[in-house]
């Protein structure tokens, strides 16, 4: 278990470089190795959407085909399809995933191209056509193709809503986006998804380092986050993509720091690793994510103490991530994304935490499913879990690897680490385990 005290604290310098995308044709043959370093933008009063607003891209394959070879051994980028992921991790172990409960997806400006894009993943992995709802409470951004964030975002909510439904194909999926990537919008949207009870689950793939939220929009967020657990909600947050560091509030450098939302104790803290999985889809391996192009969020919170839940930790004050989810760009999950600039009808390798907050909401939307009603806040529940004798069963353990970024950062460790949380998770087990738990 992660020790707190003597917390592993390194030098390490890798790329400042966001998830990455990576582009391949309608089903695509190995990838070439060409790639672009992108870093990110970090502006006092802005979420950076955890891809990045200018994400690694590195282009390959061939038009057309149903099947992918995008990871023979000597394969410079490995890739896997929605259906190896949902193997891996045990989704099949679960019929009409999601069925009656909605996942709420918070993102900014928009994706002009998000239906083509969900038809044709649907279309190329055999899904069924997805329960989609778009609101904007406060009028659609209109799309600037020359705008490197709204490019972003537009990649983030591709993202977001293809592989929440993916793993819940039966759930109901509102897309709630703000106006802009400004603290503030993003907040109001959120409020509008809370007070409106616009669903059962609400993800947040997007983060900035704590000290970057004005104090009194931390406050209203806190607040708002207490409401909606208390009406039974789940929340769940990516960690971020630059390992135990967030970029600072003017975009100059990197600082040691928790992200927000993902650190406040109401929100299920999304960390990342690597995993590694056969042709077929049966796991293998896993690591945290730190592939050279992003590392896993993780780290201590300096807004909040910690959580009942975290007691026996003995860590300071909160601690993130609670748990992780497949992020790497080196075996990211294949997503259609049509408003890159490059063409239609393209396939594209997805990486970094922004894949584990869809994942993890659409697991908390299975979990409501099968306890019959909202679970709330899902760490109190993971926690016990975590402690308890069924911990093995319930989540792969990650051993391997860490989150130092140049300004410090902390290794795994058996148990729960500042890297990865308690892992990821075996759904067979976990998921009866948490539908059954009291969840706040």
């Amino acid at each position: 278990m992660q020790r707190f005290a003597s917390g592993s604290i390194g030098g390490r310098l890798l790329p400042l470089a966001a998830a990455a995308i990576v582009a391949l044709g309608v089903a695509a043959a190995a990838p070439s190795a060409a790639t672009a370093t992108a870093t990110h933008r970090a502006i006092s009063g802005h979420m950076i959407p955890a891809i990045g607003a200018h994400p690694v891209i590195i282009k390959a394959g061939v038009a057309g085909q149903t099947t992918f070879s995008c990871q023979p051994i000597g394969s410079p980028v490995r890739c896997y399809s929605p259906q190896q992921l949902i193997k891996a991790y045990g989704w099949n172990s679960f019929r009409n995933r999601g069925k009656g409960e909605t996942i709420v997806i918070i993102d900014s400006f928009q994706s002009p191209t998000l239906l083509q894009d969900v038809q044709l993943e649907d279309s190329t992995f055999d899904l069924p056509a997805p329960h989609l709802t778009i609101v904007a409470p406060q009028g659609l951004t209109p799309f600037d193709p020359t705008n490197g964030d709204m490019v972003g975002w537009s990649a983030e909510i591709s993202l977001d809503v293809e592989s929440a439904h993916a793993y819940a194909p039966a759930a109901n999926i509102v897309l709630d986006l703000a106006k802009s990537d400004q603290d503030s919008d993003i907040l109001a949207a959120t409020k509008y998804a809370i007070d409106n009870n616009l669903g059962d689950v609400i993800s947040q793939s997007f983060g900035e380092a704590e000290a970057c939220l004005l104090p009194n929009l931390a406050v209203e967020e806190h607040h708002l986050f207490q409401k909606a657990v208390g009406e039974g909600i789940t929340l769940v947050a990516s960690s971020g993509d630059n390992g135990a560091a967030q970029p600072n509030c003017t975009g100059t450098g990197l600082v040691l720091s928790a992200s927000t939302p993902a650190s406040d104790p109401d929100v299920t803290a999304v960390g990342g690793t690597n995993v590694f999985l056969t042709n077929g889809g049966s796991w293998t391996g896993e690591t945290a994510w730190n592939d050279g192009f992003g590392e896993s969020g993780g780290g201590l919170s300096s807004r909040y103490p910690t959580p009942d839940y975290q007691k026996k930790l003995g860590a300071p004050s909160r601690a993130v991530p609670d748990v992780a989810y497949n992020a790497g760009v080196n075996g990211g999950i294949l997503i259609a994304w049509g408003s890159s600039g490059d063409g239609t009808g393209l396939l594209f390798i997805f990486g970094g935490t922004s894949c584990g907050s869809p994942a993890w909401a659409a697991l908390a939307a299975v979990a409501d499913q099968q306890a019959g009603h909202r679970l709330g806040n899902l760490n109190p529940t993971l926690y016990k879990l975590g402690e308890g004798k069924s911990y093995s069963s319930d989540f792969h353990d990650i051993t391997i690897g860490d989150n130092i970024e140049s300004v410090g950062g902390y290794s795994t460790a058996p148990g729960y680490d500042l890297v990865t949380g308690w892992g990821t998770p075996k759904l067979a087990s976990l998921m009866p385990a948490l539908a059954a738990g009291s969840g706040s």
